[in-house]
This record gives C-alpha cells, sequence and structure tokens, in this order.
C-alpha cells in the first residue's frame, strides 16, 4: 500500500472535552512507513516491527487517543462523503456493536474521493447506544494504534465527533478465513481490487448480510476452497500476528481468536482484526483474573471460562481450535452435525488417535490433495494448543516455528491442486518424529531450534 499517511494530523480538535496536542514547534512526528518485508522468522521481531514502549493504561479516552499519534483524526462530515452518505450499497456487514461500510479515500492525503478514485477502506461505525461498544473502540485505537505488524490489520484513524465513534481500517477484499471455510466465497466476482461497491459479500470483523447473487453463479459454477498450500499460509500468517503481540514488552493477550477475525487480502496474506477485547498480560508472577468472561462459545480456554484466568495459553488454546476448522473445515460448535459429532475437539480426538484415520477429518473439499504426514503433525499440533491443562501448551513462538516447516508445496490462487513434496514420494519426512517409550513424545524438526514435548498426550506420531 505504500506510505500513505503523509499528510496525517495528530489533533483531536473533532472531539468535544479533548485536549489538542501540538509538538514543539508545530512539527509533525514523522510517520514510520509499514511496508515491512515478511520474515520466516519474526521472533524476536526486528526493527521494523513497532511495539509500544509499555503500552498505556489511560483513566479516560482523551488519554487513550493522545497516546496513538500515528492516527489520523476524521471529521463525522469526512467519513460520510466517504462512504456517500453511508450508502446502502457500500454496507459491508453488521455486527452487535455497529456497521461496517466500504470507503474510498486518497492515497497521501487521506481524504474522501469519488469512488474508485483513491484507495478502498473499511469504516466501522458504532452504534452510540453500546457501551461495550464504547469501551472496544477505545480498545482498538489503543492497540492497533500503536502497534504495527504485516500480519496485524492496519488502523488508518477514528472519529469521535459528538456521539458518532467511527473506525477507518484497511479493506480486506478476500474477507475473512471463515467464510472461506464454511461459506461459499465469490472470488470470481473480483474483476478488480477497487471495484467492489455493489458486491456486499463480505465479512470484514461482523456477519456479513445476504448477498444479491445466486450462489452458484454461472460465470464460474461456483466458489473455489482453499487449497492445502493456502490454508497452511494462513495459519502461518497467523500464528506471525500472535506470537508478536505475545512477544511484546506487554505480552498482548488477544483474547478473541477465531476465523471470523482473521483477514484475508487479494493474495491469501492473513491479518488479525478487531481488537476489542484485547488486553495487556500479567507482569510477574501475577495472573489477570476477569470477573466478567468474554469470548466466543468454543473458542475460549477451558481454565478461562471455568476461572476467569487470563494468559497467553488462553491464545494458544483459540488457535489450536482454529486450525482444526483449517484442516477439517467444520465449526467449533455445529449444531447441524449429529450429537456425537457436533463439538469439533471432542469429535477429532479419538479420530487422531490412528494415524490411518486421519482422512476421516480432513475437509473433504480438499479432495484429498494434501501430504499426510504434514496434515498429520498439524492435526495433532492442533490438539497440543487445545491441551485441557495451560501448562501443557507450547507458546506461539513454538507453534509458529513448527507450521513454518509443515509440507504444503507452492501455494496456488487460481487452482485448488497441490503437489505433494518430494519428501513424500521419496518416503523421506522433514520431520524426525521418534517414540521413545517411557518417555514423553519428542518432534524434533530438522534444522529447527525449537524441541517441545507431548506430555500427557496420547497422541502418538505417525510411523515412517
Amino acid at each position: 500500500m505504500g506510505n500513505c499517511f503523509g499528510n496525517r494530523t495528530n489533533d483531536v480538535k473533532h472531539c468535544s472535552n479533548y485536549v489538542q496536542p501540538h509538538t514543539a514547534g508545530g512539527a509533525k512526528e514523522p510517520y514510520r512507513s509499514n511496508s515491512i518485508k515478511k520474515l520466516s522468522h519474526p521472533l524476536p521481531p526486528p526493527p521494523q516491527h513497532i511495539y509500544p514502549q509499555k503500552l498505556p493504561s489511560p483513566r479516560h479516552e482523551t488519554e487513550m487517543i493522545l497516546f496513538s499519534p500515528h492516527l489520523k483524526s476524521f471529521t463525522f462530515n469526512e467519513l460520510r462523503n466517504a462512504t456517500r452518505n453511508f450508502f446502502p450499497n457500500y454496507l459491508l456487514g453488521e455486527g452487535g456493536f455497529g456497521y461496517v461500510y466500504k470507503g474510498w479515500l486518497n492515497k497521501e492525503t487521506l481524504t474522501p474521493v469519488e469512488p474508485r478514485c483513491g484507495i478502498a477502506v473499511a469504516i466501522k461505525k458504532l452504534k452510540p447506544e453500546g457501551f461495550q461498544g464504547h469501551k472496544e473502540w477505545l480498545s482498538e485505537i489503543t492497540y492497533l494504534g500503536r502497534l504495527q505488524h504485516p500480519n496485524l490489520v492496519n488502523l488508518f484513524g477514528f472519529c469521535c465527533e459528538g456521539k458518532n465513534r467511527l473506525l477507518v481500517y484497511e479493506f480486506m477484499p478476500r474477507g475473512s478465513l471463515e467464510n472461506h471455510l464454511f461459506r461459499r466465497t465469490f472470488d470470481h466476482l473480483l474483476p478488480d481490487l477497487l471495484d467492489f461497491s455493489h458486491y456486499t459479500i463480505f465479512n470484514l470483523f461482523v456477519t456479513p448480510i445476504s448477498c444479491p447473487y445466486n450462489y452458484t453463479c454461472p460465470i464460474s459454477g461456483g466458489a473455489q476452497p482453499l487449497s492445502w498450500a493456502l490454508r497452511v499460509k494462513i495459519a502461518v500468517d497467523a500464528a506471525r500476528g500472535l506470537a508478536f503481540l505475545h512477544a511484546s514488552e506487554s505480552k498482548i493477550i488477544y483474547r478473541d481468536f477465531k476465523s471470523s477475525n482473521i483477514l484475508l487480502n487479494m493474495d491469501y496474506s492473513a491479518k488479525l482484526s478487531d481488537f476489542g477485547l484485547a488486553k495487556d498480560g500479567p507482569t510477574g508472577d501475577r495472573t489477570h483474573v476477569s470477573t466478567r468472561v468474554i469470548g466466543t462459545e468454543g473458542y475460549a480456554a477451558p481454565e478461562y471460562m471455568a476461572t476467569g484466568r487470563l494468559t497467553t495459553k488462553c491464545d494458544v488454546y483459540s488457535f489450536g481450535i482454529v486450525l482444526l476448522e483449517i484442516i477439517t473445515g467444520r465449526r467449533v460448535i455445529d449444531r447441524k452435525q449429529v450429537s456425537e459429532e457436533q463439538k469439533l475437539l471432542e469429535w477429532v480426538k479419538p479420530q487422531l488417535r490412528d494415524p490411518k484415520k486421519l482422512f476421516r477429518i480432513m475437509d473433504t473439499k480438499l479432495e484429498g490433495r494434501y501430504p499426510r504426514k504434514g496434515a498429520y503433525v498439524v492435526a495433532n499440533l492442533a490438539l497440543q494448543c487445545c491441551h485441557s491443562e495451560a501448562k501443557y501448551r507450547p507458546h506461539m513462538s513454538e507453534v509458529l516455528s513448527i507450521l513454518e516447516r509443515v509440507p504444503c508445496g507452492r501455494p496456488d490462487h487460481h487452482q485448488n491442486r497441490i503437489s505433494s513434496p518430494r519428501s513424500e514420494s521419496s518416503g523421506h519426512s522433514p520431520y524426525d518424529m521418534s517414540q521413545s517409550h517411557g518417555s514423553p513424545v519428542q518432534w524434533s524438526l530438522q534444522g529447527s531450534p525449537v524441541q517441545w514435548s507431548l506430555q500427557g498426550s496420547p497422541l502418538m506420531p505417525p510411523r515412517s
């Protein structure tokens, strides 16, 4: 996207009763470009990945906004013009806390322009009556206003004029991972990156609204499901984003990791969105205990649901659930299935005790096009992330190191076909997986400094 923030202003003059900050001599603070090259090993983060020093805990929203100097303060009129007065055809979706519209801004000045004459953005407009929505609006500014990483969605700015509370994000044209896994997608209706004004089909942060097009469009005969290579790529990207948060000085806990919060751009690069429930992690030996448990059914860790105790391992549990969704193509809870298969984790566990039964849980839309050992590694990694005891779950940095070495072939955005790695056909695996009787199972990735054990796990690695 390049540097499109050259003329951003740090003032908050449009926020009633807010202090207007200024710098000596009126000089603007230089903006650091977010055009960051992806690194295969982003932990510890290179200098380009911007962490806050210790994220502040302001007492009121004025301080929160002042701690986010890189964001632009939009007027309500600017965002109204960017969306053509919130034109219904530009509505991307609706959620419990508000609506998301598509808009257009000038790439350099971030001022409203005619449709398809600038960059596309997603504008979240909060419902004025929602107190929880207002708290999440502040949380988004606190975190996304100060964190920059290739796998976190970019927040361009905000509006806090009168009772209006809005957020302006980069537009993610391929929508959410949830849409691609569980709903039919419409990639064949994407003639141009910016020309989506009449396609109200993308799930950006919220539940999508109805689509005016028939699901079995004659243009291509239907949707293109994700290949194995793309699924692994998305999992790696999401793991990088989550590991980045956990490695920060504040040890940020995302707290709402799920497939609908993983958004995809045109090349299927994944970014985490919706930081409304994020929290700084505990320091030292302390733990967070929430009096009010907030999360999504099925994704929240059992210890958090039972006691309110919150750690980064709660995010690891949620990541494991999403990994299972990625390989099975099933929702974490699916009431349409028979009773014993409604809860994804409980259905998968017994199947993976025998490597020969792996095919029973794999998404049928893959049509068998995946490396067996690679798929088994991902499935077992997902179960270890979902261990009932948090201490036996790996850290996200360890999860990332394993996922980056999963054989997947070349990501193909146009064909739903993938060739197995040469190691599969030759009988040689890039994984050295051995079982020692009477000791925990050790997974050692050749060339990897990471080793972790499946203590307390009944799962056994596949035999070579």
